[in-house]
């Protein structure tokens, strides 16, 4: 094993897929000479030529639709959209034609493309870099969406998406971008759409995926202290959902609090409180409760800290699901 930040583990599985892969290509906004906003891609056009990792120009919906084109001819490409808020320029490509175009064609053509997206908050920067817009993908059928929290589910998440033979949203939390952590290049992870259980409790269950899962072990932390035993199930993949994982933790814990910092309004967060309602009503000591972004515009930066999920908006959850 050897320790790398989030954006390094990237970096490698992108590399490893280009190697094995000539098919695999990369297309984005300044992702080649500049190496991406966040270095993701740094070295790679140094190494692999101006024709596999394309410096493109300022135009989502035309690296989409590139992509749409090579993913036709049998390439695997691989999108950088820049920032989060910048991808809705592409949101008619995605919808109309990436999601579509396996089911319209039934079955003739594949859409074997992934679309890296950096997002979610706590960079301290304004709305359309730190948005978190995966409810709109997980909506859309023919999408699947996944975002690693770890450096090693970041380098073997995106080398299980390149290989994926339908098109993968790939959400990369960006504050989590220069955490170190052990990546194993001998033994790849379960399933890219199977959830991971980060540590195991008894007393109630936290679910949630990308940037908040280190903020709801820290929770966990802080809560044994209080002698609550916390279980913390990283989904990994929200479309589709592991609910079997989920399902088994709450049978046994009887609690269940989802974060993330999406607006809980419309969020995953409902999709999975729903879920588990019908499955686990009678296992359930209190309702499902989430805790996440509120329903507004994604605010400056001085007051970023109190619209994000942190460790004492979840203790706080977790003491009304006590009260009950």
């Amino acid at each position: 094993m050897t320790e790398r930040t989030l954006a390094k583990a990237i970096n490698e599985g992108l590399r490893k897929s280009m190697e094995d892969n000539p098919k695999v290509l990369l297309l984005g906004e300044d992702i080649g000479k500049l190496g991406g906003v966040f270095r993701v891609t740094d070295g790679l056009q140094k190494d692999f030529g101006e024709l596999r990792v394309i410096d493109s120009p300022l135009g989502e919906a035309g690296i989409v639709g590139a992509s749409v084109g090579l993913a036709m001819r049998g390439y695997r490409p691989i999108s950088e959209i820049q920032f989060d808020g910048f991808v809705y320029p592409a949101f008619d490509q995605l919808v109309s034609q990436v999601a579509k175009q396996h089911a319209r064609s039934e079955g003739a053509i594949t859409m074997t493309l992934v679309v890296r997206i950096p997002f979610g908050g706590g960079i301290g920067a304004v709305e359309h870099h730190s948005e978190s817009p995966e409810a709109y993908f997980a909506h859309t059928a023919g999408l699947r969406v996944v975002s690693p929290s770890t450096p090693n589910d970041g380098y073997w998440m995106i080398r299980q998406a390149i290989e994926c033979a339908d098109p993968v949203i790939f959400l990369e939390p960006k504050c989590r971008y220069w955490e170190k952590g052990e990546v194993d290049e001998t033994a790849p992870p379960s399933s890219l759409f199977s959830a991971a259980v980060r540590r195991t409790g008894t007393d109630a269950t936290l679910v949630s995926y990308g940037p908040s899962v280190k903020t709801c072990l820290a929770a966990a932390t802080a809560a044994e202290g209080e002698g609550r035993s916390l279980e913390v199930i990283d989904l990994r993949s929200i479309s589709p959902l592991d609910v079997a994982t989920v399902v088994a933790s709450v049978e046994k814990t009887g609690r269940l609090i989802v974060a993330h910092e999406a607006p809980v309004f419309g969020g995953i967060g409902a999709e999975i409180a729903a879920r588990l309602t019908e499955r686990c009503f009678y296992s359930l000591s209190a309702p499902p409760l989430r805790v996440g972004g509120y329903h507004t515009p994604y605010p400056p930066s001085r007051v970023e800290e109190d619209y994000l999920p942190n460790v004492d908006r979840l203790l706080d959850a977790l003491d009304r699901a006590f009260e009950f």
